[in-house]
């Protein structure tokens, strides 16, 4: 597995171990996410959704107000701070886990880091504006996603000359534009946006070629759980892509994911313990 130089992650009043990989588990409190929009609107409902994925084994519970799927309805700051401060608060309270907060809105990553979560997860790469600011303010490590365009209209034919290398590329600019803002690279997280601004062929070629985000030398975030990139292979609703998830899992630990984004904790949970006894093995040799 790939080594991070700075193997410990400060998220609040967390440490996050990156010498092994980790579940995130998802928790849209959205009435419109893909997946589970609907579900969990109802703060108890929410609540019990979050420690059935601690139970599971979840080391982070991203908490996310407004669905970026594609063409998802935009949400004002205080809708979106109305769905997730008082979850974040009671998470805090209750749950010896990492909150991420799943925004791009500089009054929710103020509002939810005083709160108590530990890391700001931002599909727009701190954009938006006074992102930048609001994020280096909390002093709480920041996940940069690449995404062409807004979610509304990400997926109006995508192209690339080299999808690999032009993600890669955004990256690193984002990860510069964090630096000069005042947040440290050891505070940086990288998520490479399967299902962003990218058809199936797209996505593909990217998962294959993982390995070489890697020279940026930041932890990896993956979330490709039940995404259309799996549907589209396998023919399968949103609620039968568990085992194509799977697969992709395992398959993002081999290519040098830390974190794992998914719905689906405790069998992810299972696959990383499979994972994790091959390369403990592999090791006593």
């Amino acid at each position: 597995m790939h080594a991070i130089a700075h193997p410990y992650l400060g998220c609040g009043k967390h440490q996050l171990d990156l010498t092994r990989a980790h579940v995130m588990g998802i928790l849209n409190v959205t009435p419109d996410s893909f997946s589970d929009g609907g579900r969990y609107t109802s703060l108890e409902q929410a609540v019990l959704r979050a420690h059935e994925m601690v139970a599971a084994g979840a080391s982070i519970i991203d908490v996310g107000g407004e669905s970026t799927r594609p063409g998802a309805a935009i949400v004002s700051a205080q809708q979106e701070l109305d769905r997730v401060a008082p979850l974040i608060e009671r998470l805090a309270a209750e749950c010896d886990v990492i909150i991420s907060v799943d925004t791009s809105t500089p009054a929710v990553i103020r509002e939810s880091a005083r709160l108590g979560a530990g890391l700001i997860n931002d599909v727009r790469s701190l954009q938006r504006d006074g992102a930048l600011d609001a994020a280096a303010a909390t002093h709480l490590p920041v996940c940069l996603m690449h995404m062409r365009g807004e979610p509304q209209t990400m997926q109006d034919a995508p192209h690339y000359v080299d999808v690999a290398a032009e993600v890669k590329g955004f990256l690193q600019e984002r990860i510069s534009a964090c630096v000069a803002a005042g947040i440290a690279v050891e505070r940086i997280i990288l998520d490479p946006g399967f299902g962003f601004a990218k058809n199936t062929q797209h996505n593909y070629e990217l998962f294959k070629r993982l390995p070489e985000l890697q020279s940026l030398q930041r932890p990896l975030l993956v979330g490709v759980s039940r995404k259309s990139m799996i549907g589209n292979i396998l023919q399968r609703p949103v609620d039968q892509r568990l085992y194509g998830s799977l697969a992709l899992a395992v398959m993002a630990l081999e290519r040098g994911a830390k974190i794992l984004r998914v719905h689906d904790v405790a069998a992810t949970m299972d696959a990383l313990k499979i994972y994790n006894a091959v390369q403990d093995a592999a090791k006593e040799q």
